[in-house]
């Protein structure tokens, strides 16, 4: 899938980047890399200049997602953390579930390679069983 860039209108660009912020900074702190983050950052992580990331930044703590501290750092609200959270898991969703064809978490055929063996088989239509998954 091609990399989505950024919107040309104001509101869709707007949307853009309260995802992309919210999902980095759910990283960072889901990572232990902080709570809180500067606007260099944003320009580090997500190549937004500092001035541009400072206007979406404070867009977000009027919305209710972020806080800003007198030292100018933010740090997600607890529905900012929700936000983020979704976001990231809808944006990795694709690698973390099985693809067409293959088995799930809970498959035999992660237990043996015997079992890893009959499930290719069954899957490529070449052998005894079914699909293993």
């Amino acid at each position: 899938m091609d990399q989505l860039h950024e919107p040309k209108s104001e509101a869709l660009r707007a949307l853009y980047w309260r995802d992309e912020i919210l999902q980095l900074m759910f990283w960072i702190k889901g990572e232990g890399l902080g709570e809180r983050v500067d606007p260099e950052l944003l320009d580090r992580f997500l190549g937004v200049q500092t001035t541009v990331g400072i206007r979406y930044l404070d867009r977000l703590v009027d919305e209710g997602l972020l806080d800003r501290d007198p030292d100018g750092r933010y740090g997600l609200t607890e529905q900012g953390h929700q936000h983020g959270a979704r976001v990231f898991a809808h944006e990795f969703a694709d690698l973390t579930q099985p693809g067409h064809g293959e088995c799930g978490p809970d498959c035999w055929c992660h237990m043996s390679v015997a079992e890893a063996e009959a499930c290719l088989d069954g899957r490529s239509g070449t052998g005894e069983r079914g699909a293993g998954g």
